[in-house]
């Protein structure tokens, strides 16, 4: 690499970054950062397994603009391929095209090898059954010159007189089907009847001849990262078949505010956006269709959740108000509408519910989440928290519930990592350093054996060792702190330079060499260790919030959602000190609950009521207003916070700085680790030592 001055290539959705000269073959570029791009043919443009996408626009987190006019010329290899082989619009051959500037790559689905990991797996529970849409199989009497009543009237009569079913509406594609589809079925025919609301006419949106035994629905779940989708029955309540991919916006920004300025920023970023999740989407429905060897036109149910700004892109409208106080929702309550009204080719009739938003950051992801988990159903206290790009949080019992989001941002998804990736095979997962040697062990996704163990490097051989994913980052960075390698104020210590060559200068600072290899050293440094500390203490910092707006009760469980907090274990999230203390088997992942949720709702029109009816009763709290989250913050960024006691989690994991009760060591002097009890709290080393430096 040269200087400051050589063009910025990201490459996503893995996230990895760096500066490369004019000139750069943009798969050298890749391969230099772990990013692992096929070439068959050995880059003489022949096998087209190397092509990539240049997203388009200005990204102001990362202060570039990236074009298609940032590589090089059309190639005479690409023009061949082309020719010969046909090659997406858009599409580039990285093996033939050089970095002339900056630029954002995205690497096609198609291509990946090493794709990421979507781990959002199903939930697994049974639901009461009382979907929405329901199918009624009736006997309709023949035309009759004596009764001239339109085919469609008796219909109407033989819903009513066999299901009770006063007059419906009826969807108008439907009209000119009515008379071929009684006629195919002799007279016998299956209505699927929409009937969502109690207070509402039930709806005829699809007609079948003869007797139709089933039908199904999607649950899906918009996340910022991933977007997760499950094919269930109807009838039964059975999932059929899930499936998942990564979020394509990540090629816009990597966290909701880069994807918001995205918008603001480009006349087209809002179509742009909106038209990559509804056909990533459309995408993930044909294929569990084509998984469970179903028609997508025998879909006639959807269910959405999302954050805020997911939602709204989902929908087509513009995030601009979410992105700047007071953090305005276009709309929070629950919606229903035609599915075609979202660009998804389903059954014509098929039907969306999209669930309520709890506030401007809290959306209706944490309300699937909520209804799942059920923390209004129980007398014990419940914390909620969906660990993402922008953490979920909801807390509370029965008696009262109250939510929050804090901006954590893509660290703990490998974003803002100096060797973090998203999950894909090669990434390390989990991480163990024996505290007397300092040296580490490692597993990486895709095999179950750990980095000391025979078989290890052919098992590896594969995919490599690409790079850590956010549960390696938390393990890691925990490991570190019980080893003693970095201090309560995230400082890694240079001085154990001396005893383990695992310490390495780093510029001002010091860092942690974790694997190292003739191709690649993956290094943590102390940025790293300092992007985890700000992430963690904004999420702490919301806890505290919220505990104190309950009168600071015991905290009874503990339930880590979503993808990323379905991976991380309860023990390094409290060695962290990303939770408050718990008993740790009151704490634990609950997976996709979001995703759960929105099933609950796909499958239970009761569950759609139910939680309309919580998310009014939920006092949502805006960390941004609260005077009180700077003193939460401070002290959440200590390894594990400076001010609050631990005493469950050490009796199951000793701490560097606590006693057998978890309580802060007292100093000789008085102080607290060694500091003088004199010290001035608002000092550099209060704040974080040469970590807190920005």
């Amino acid at each position: 690499m040269s200087d400051s001055a050589d063009p910025l290539v990201l490459f996503m959705p893995s996230g990895r970054r760096g500066r490369f000269p004019r000139g750069t073959p943009v798969i050298e570029a890749a391969r230099s950062l772990g990013v692992y791009v096929e070439s068959v043919c050995g880059g003489r443009g022949i096998c087209g397994r190397c092509q990539v996408e240049v997203a388009e626009g200005r990204f102001a987190k990362h202060g570039i603009t990236s074009s298609g006019d940032h590589l090089s010329p059309w190639s005479a290899k690409e023009a061949r391929y082309a020719d010969k082989r046909g090659l997406k619009p858009g599409r580039r051959l990285s093996c033939s095209t050089t970095v002339q500037g900056d630029l954002v790559v995205d690497l096609p689905q198609d291509m990946a090898i090493n794709a990421a990991v979507v781990r959002k797996a199903v939930d697994t529970r049974q639901f009461p059954r009382d979907p929405a849409v329901r199918l009624l199989y009736v006997e309709v009497s023949e035309p009759d010159m004596h009764a001239p009543l339109g085919d469609l009237d008796r219909l109407f009569q033989a819903l009513e007189r066999d299901w009770k079913l006063a007059r419906p509406t009826i969807e108008p594609h439907l009209l000119p089907h009515i008379q071929p589809v009684l006629r195919q079925g002799g007279w016998s025919v299956t209505a699927a009847i929409a009937h969502d609301r109690d207070d509402e006419a039930p709806r005829l949106v699809a007609l079948y001849p003869g007797l139709k035994n089933e039908a199904y629905g999607i649950a899906v779940d918009i996340g910022s990262t991933t977007i997760a989708l499950h094919l269930s029955s109807l009838l039964s309540g059975q999932t059929i078949a899930s499936t998942g991919a990564p979020n394509p916006q990540i090629r816009f920004g990597e966290d909701l505010m880069s994807r918001v300025s995205y918008v603001m920023m480009n006349p087209d970023g809002r179509p742009q956006m909106t038209a990559a999740v509804r056909g990533a989407i459309q995408a993930l429905a044909e294929k569990v269709c084509a998984e469970a060897n179903v028609s997508p036109a025998d879909i006639i149910d959807c269910v959405f959740v999302g954050n805020p700004v997911m939602h709204h892109l989902f929908l087509g409208i513009d995030p601009t108000e979410l992105g700047q106080a007071p953090f305005a929702l276009a709309l929070s309550g629950a919606l229903s509408l035609p599915a075609s009204a979202l660009d998804l080719t389903l059954n014509p009739g098929a039907r969306a519910y999209l669930l309520p938003c709890i506030a401007g950051h809290v959306g209706a992801d944490a309300a699937a989440a909520t209804l799942s988990e059920g923390p209004h159903r129980q007398d014990e206290t419940m914390l909620l928290v969906d660990v993402g790009t922008n953490a979920e949080i909801v807390l509370g019992s029965s008696k009262r519930l109250v939510a929050a989001s804090s901006p954590t941002g893509p660290a703990f998804e490998g974003a803002e990592i100096s060797c973090g990736q998203r999950a894909a095979p090669g990434a390390i997962e989990r991480v163990r350093i024996d505290p007397a040697t300092l040296e580490p062990r490692f597993k990486i996704i895709g095999t179950e054996l750990w980095s000391d163990e025979p078989g290890f490097v052919e098992a590896s051989a594969i995919t490599g060792v690409t790079g850590i994913c956010g549960s390696g980052i938390i393990e890691v960075v925990a490991e570190m702190f019980l080893a003693g390698v970095i201090t309560e104020d995230g400082v890694i210590d240079g001085r154990l330079a001396e005893r383990s060559p695992r310490i390495v200068p780093q510029g001002r600072t010091f860092a942690y060499v974790l694997h190292e290899t003739p191709e690649r050293r993956l290094t943590i440094l102390q940025t790293d260790v300092r992007a985890i500390q700000l992430a963690k203490a904004a999420l702490y910092a919301g806890i505290k919030l919220l505990l104190g707006k309950l009168g600071n009760p015991t905290i009874d469980r503990i339930a880590l959602a979503g993808a990323f907090g379905s991976f991380i274990e309860p023990r390094y999230a409290m060695v962290l000190g990303l939770v408050p203390d718990c008993a740790l088997e009151k704490c634990g992942s609950v997976g996709n609950a979001a995703g759960a949720g929105a099933r609950m709702a796909l499958l239970n029109r009761d569950y759609r009521r139910e939680i309309e009816d919580v998310v009014t009763r939920i006092e949502k709290i805006e960390t941004a207003l609260e005077p009180d989250f700077q003193g939460h913050f401070v002290a959440a960024m200590a390894f594990p916070n400076k001010l609050d006691s631990y005493p469950e989690l050490v009796k199951v994991q000793p701490l560097p700085n606590r006693d057998s009760a978890g309580l802060i060591k007292a100093a000789p002097d008085g102080g607290e680790n060694g500091e003088s009890a004199a010290g001035d709290a608002g000092s550099p080393r209060r704040r974080g030592g040469r970590a807190g430096r920005r």
